[in-house]
């Protein structure tokens, strides 16, 4: 940094402020690598501090220390107090790290490893290991990390996490629905205490319950701002139209949905804040599912599908080529959470209509969409396609989007798939008033081009469906026959 100063001080030479930003990046970039480098250090002597608590613990103490740990807790509390104390830390906080650090190095060793050689964050690593913590056999670890460590080497942590997910719930060894069915018994709901008369609620519900709600509540607060807004307008010009009730223009949709939350809960309806017409009491939770056709026809196992070589449409996300007793697919609740089989068999057949995302059976690219029913097909392909910001690092989802040309349609542009990409506002601003540039090269890959002249390349997310490398016939299984889709 001093030099970078110095060089842009120095007399006589003009240094450009793109340049001198390139050099910032390049030093972030290193810096990056030797705050990972360091964090794996961190995670090494917690581990090793672990390892002390227990050799002091099998010792039965220290000679002339005074050490008597009647019990492995109350080894590890000591030593992580011990520490604590001196890096003015909680000794808590520094005991749940010694646990996260031993698990990193006993359970992931390859992230471990990636770690220490600065090729991802403690961030990245967390992420992996989080979703990884349910896998009990190294075997299906090590092919968990393999998966998920080479999106780890070029996607930011929010990226990884998706498809860690994914990946994890590949290689769990139990079949979701019974694995949902023993988490449900956990769920509840709590009350923490807050400051100046406040409460925390909390809720641990079925991913489509809780997903559900909060997106009936959005939808819910949306629409009594814009029925407020009207309602503001029509007093101002003298109509004395009663569109809608409160001031629900001057208030932001987290309070709106706090406030309706509260309405439904206590009133079981909200009829507080609900139009004449009883607008919002007729709003219900939109769910969007991806569903490997497999799943949906009911063959987790053996059975239903009709057999290797079948091309089958899914509901709302999936129309996968192989065989559907192969892979025991899982649905997935907005592209990222998994829900069990047959909460999301029941949400298909109560949907209205469903979206076809038929995808190559190599690679998972999303090659076309239709619908039932017909409506904007271009909007669906790509809202399926990249279903989230396709900025690098951005993880906000498609319905948030806009849809931006990439060669600017008032220049000539086509309004095609191979011209369109989503967008965030944040990124769609950046796009149009900044120096970056974006340009596509085919299958929807987006290759971005910084200010200081760095290339980025964004791939479409790989939707959830099993792939040619996911295909495992069954011992007997006949030769594998092409067939036409059943539509």
């Amino acid at each position: 940094m001093e030099n970078s100063t110095a060089l842009a001080q120095a007399p006589g030479k003009q240094v450009l402020p793109v340049d001198a930003l390139a050099d910032v990046v390049s030093s972030l970039e290193s810096l990056e690598r030797v705050q990972s480098r360091l964090h794996a250090v961190r995670e090494g002597l917690l581990v090793m501090a672990s390892q002390l608590a227990e050799a002091m613990e099998d010792d039965g103490g220290v000679s002339g220390s005074g050490w008597r740990p009647p019990a492995r807790e109350l080894a590890q509390r000591s030593v992580a107090a011990e520490i604590a104390a001196a890096t003015r830390m909680s000794d808590r906080t520094v005991q749940r790290q010694m646990g996260q650090a031993v698990e990193l190095a006993d359970r992931f060793p390859v992230t471990f490893d990636a770690l220490s050689a600065g090729r991802i964050s403690l961030a990245h690593a967390r992420v992996i290991q989080d979703a990884g913590t349910v896998l009990e056999d190294a075997a299906s670890r090590a092919r968990y990390e393999e998966a998920v460590l080479e999106c780890a080497f070029r996607q930011a942590p929010g990226r990884v996490r998706r498809l860690a997910v994914r990946e994890a719930e590949k290689v769990q060894s139990g079949p979701l629905a019974d694995r949902h069915e023993r988490a449900r018994k956990d769920r509840r709901v709590w009350v923490n205490p807050l400051p100046d008369g406040m409460a925390e609620l909390g809720a641990v519900l079925p991913a489509v319950v809780a997903y559900g709600i909060h997106d009936r509540l959005t939808r819910m607060a949306q629409a009594h701002a814009d029925a407020a807004k009207e309602h503001d307008y029509a007093t101002e010009n003298g109509a004395g139209a009663q569109a809608g009730r409160g001031a629900g223009a001057s208030r932001t949709m987290d309070q709106l949905r706090a406030d309706l939350l509260a309405d439904v809960l206590l009133r079981g309806a909200p009829t507080g804040h609900d139009t004449r017409e009883g607008i919002l009491s007729a709003i219900t939770a939109r769910v969007d599912i991806t569903v490997p056709a497999h799943t949906l026809m009911g063959s987790e196992g053996h059975g239903a599908a009709s057999g290797p070589g079948t091309d089958e449409p899914g509901a709302d996300g999936t129309a996968e080529r192989g065989s559907a007793s192969g892979f025991r697919g899982a649905a997935e609740l907005d592209g990222r959470h998994p829900i069990d089989p047959d909460t999301a068999r029941i949400l298909a057949g109560a949907a209205p209509g469903w979206n076809r995302v038929f995808t190559d059976p190599v690679n998972g690219t999303v090659l076309a969409v239709d619908r039932y029913r017909p409506g904007e097909d271009l909007r669906r392909l790509l809202r399926a396609r990249d279903s989230r910001c396709r900025f690098p690092g951005c993880g906000i989802k498609a319905r948030d989007l806009d849809l931006d040309h990439t060669h600017d349609a008032a220049l000539g542009g086509a309004t095609e798939a191979a011209n369109l990409a989503a967008l965030c506002r944040r990124h769609h601003t950046l796009k149009h008033h900044s120096g970056w540039t974006t340009r596509q090269s085919g299958n929807g890959n987006l290759e971005w081009t910084s200010p200081t002249g760095r290339s980025y390349t964004d791939r479409p997310p790989t939707p959830a469906t099993s792939t040619a490398g996911d295909i495992r016939p069954r011992p007997g299984d006949p030769p594998a026959k092409a067939k036409p889709p059943p539509f």
